[in-house]
């Protein structure tokens, strides 16, 4: 089978690690890069650390708003999919990439699997939102993280080919945690010692859009009385410049950094402040508290099982949440063992998958 992987996005490069090398045991892959990030440290250097192999197309799309970036995705990706006649795409998250794989696939009757199915944010003002609502409404296998994730299509009428498999960012995680502990030389030259710093990261439209919104989580930061390391996005960078916002004497504002660095990072923080969601699930696989600056969260059960706390750009909230609040209790397994790029490649061999036992989000 011919199966094609969409990516465009860092954390989609991510999800593709685990997912390649369980997919090339058994059948032929191409990798097609759309270009949403270009930027070198948003995307060359994930494929160089995590030896992903090097796409077989790169789109570069670029950026644009999200009428232009998604239409010119679509009339690129038909021509890859004209020229290649996959048998079946493979989309990964919530971008406009995976939107765009997922229209032009199904509008040339192409079979569409989607890894992150189900989740729900309940904001239809996301772009997210709509992306992974409308990619999951045209997808023929819906590979879903977690029990919750499953019962958001269940109630949106989606039964068929809905499979439990983890979530795959488990899976790289665990692969490479050890050797960014090995590797990784981003604390020292940073004056970092573990647990006696803040992570933070800002990159969603909904806050760096707003010129109150970013300026009112950079003057919470400035009121927090610890380090804090801020790898700054593309997008923010621009934001900042534009609305003539700066960062207090705390803060240590640094370029994106590559994945190895960013689960060092991740791992020895005291606590994360971000509206991220793969990084809200790193923070939970490290066992490190987590503040998400978002009015809501498509990770739910991470907040149901106390380790992270929803407070949007609410400066109280995110203060009493940084000074005052710790988790309590073991962290409950629920995004799987880490094999979920396993169970995947099972069910696209059309093989039964592996039981899902210890897979419930209710555990």
């Amino acid at each position: 089978m011919k199966v094609a992987s969409v990516v465009g996005v860092r954390p989609q490069f991510i999800k593709l690690f685990p997912v390649s090398r369980a997919l090339r045991a058994r059948h032929t892959e191409i990798i097609i890069h759309t270009g949403q990030h270009y930027d070198a440290l948003m995307s060359d250097v994930f494929l160089r650390e995590m030896d992903i192999p090097r796409p077989d197309y790169n789109l570069e799309v670029g950026s644009g708003r999200h009428g232009q970036q998604t239409a010119q995705m679509l009339v690129a990706l038909e021509r890859v999919f004209a020229a290649e006649a996959p048998d079946l795409v493979l989309v990964f998250g919530d971008t406009n990439s995976t939107l765009a794989a997922a229209l032009a696939a199904a509008k040339m009757q192409l079979p569409i699997a989607h890894v992150e199915a189900g989740l729900r944010s309940f904001n239809r003002a996301m772009p997210e939102e709509i992306n992974r609502v409308l990619t999951d409404h045209v997808s023929a296998l819906l590979l879903c993280p977690t029990e919750t994730a499953i019962r958001n299509l269940s109630r949106e009428g989606i039964l068929d080919g809905v499979f439990l498999v983890g979530d795959v960012m488990l899976d790289a995680a665990l692969h490479f945690g050890e050797r960014a502990d090995l590797q990784s030389q981003t604390l020292a030259p940073l004056s970092l010692k573990r647990g006696q710093y803040l992570l933070a990261t800002i990159h969603r439209a909904s806050n760096t859009d707003s010129r109150e919104l970013l300026a009112a989580l950079l003057e919470v930061f400035e009121s927090v009385d610890e380090a804090i390391v801020f790898p700054v996005h593309p997008r923010t960078r621009h934001a900042l410049r534009q609305s003539g916002l700066s960062l207090s004497a705390n803060v240590r504002a640094i370029d994106p950094v590559g994945y190895l660095d960013m689960l060092a990072l991740e791992k020895n923080a005291r606590m994360i402040l971000t509206d991220s969601g793969g990084v809200q699930k790193e923070a939970f696989f490290f066992g490190v508290p987590c503040v998400t600056l978002r009015t809501e969260t498509e990770w739910t059960e991470l907040v149901e099982a106390g380790w992270n706390r929803v407070v949007g750009a609410d400066r109280e909230r995110i203060l009493m949440a940084v000074r005052d609040w710790r988790p309590t209790g073991a962290r409950p397994s629920l995004y799987g063992a880490g094999d979920a790029s396993e169970r995947i490649a099972a069910i696209l061999d059309g093989r039964p998958a592996p039981s899902t036992r210890g897979l419930s989000a209710n555990d």
